[in-house]
């Protein structure tokens, strides 16, 4: 019984199968990966940049009277009060 075909056919089956293996491994698997991966950080350094921004501005300040209503306290009194 002659077992060299045999074994040359499933030889060259066994390398296909690495050789498409790995290509669809590469293409599926490693470029997913890396895009994904480029665009978290893309995300992280635009969010970083912000926030330095944010945090070296002197002139940024915070109103202490903001949601206060008016002004004058005695405002509505007025109206009220005044016949005129």
């Amino acid at each position: 019984m002659n077992k060299t075909p045999i074994l040359v056919s499933s030889i060259l089956a066994l390398l296909i199968g690495l050789g498409v293996g790995y290509w669809y491994g590469d293409t599926k698997g490693y470029n997913s990966a890396l895009s994904n991966i480029k665009a978290t950080q893309e995300l992280a350094a635009k969010k970083a940049s912000e926030e330095a921004a944010e945090s070296v501005n002197p002139f940024k300040t915070v109103n202490p009277l903001e949601g206060v209503g008016s002004a004058d306290p005695f405002a509505k009194a007025k109206k009220v009060l005044n016949p005129f």
